[in-house]
């Protein structure tokens, strides 16, 4: 799975040829959740509270970029959260 960005020990990961909804999976420590991008929540696993609002806060700034990337399939790196 190719990594989209990385902040805080968060890793943001997308996989293309993955099963609907558009989602991409977020991996902090022991933790891994699949995040759904039109949503905005998580629809499998779990993460810590403090890591899974910092990132429901990056994919709120990058929406619109995540559901291009989904649906063109073509990967691109985007800024971590600062």
């Amino acid at each position: 799975m190719p990594e989209v960005t990385r902040f805080y020990e968060i890793i943001i990961k997308i996989f293309f040829g993955d099963h609907p909804p558009p989602h991409f999976h977020a991996v902090y420590s022991e933790y891994n959740a699949l995040v759904g991008i039109e949503s905005l929540q998580v629809i499998e696993g779990d993460l810590p509270n403090r890591a899974e609002k910092m990132v429901l806060e990056w994919a709120i700034l990058y929406k619109e970029e995540l559901l291009a990337m989904w649906d063109s399939q073509q990967f691109r790196k985007l800024p971590p959260l600062k």
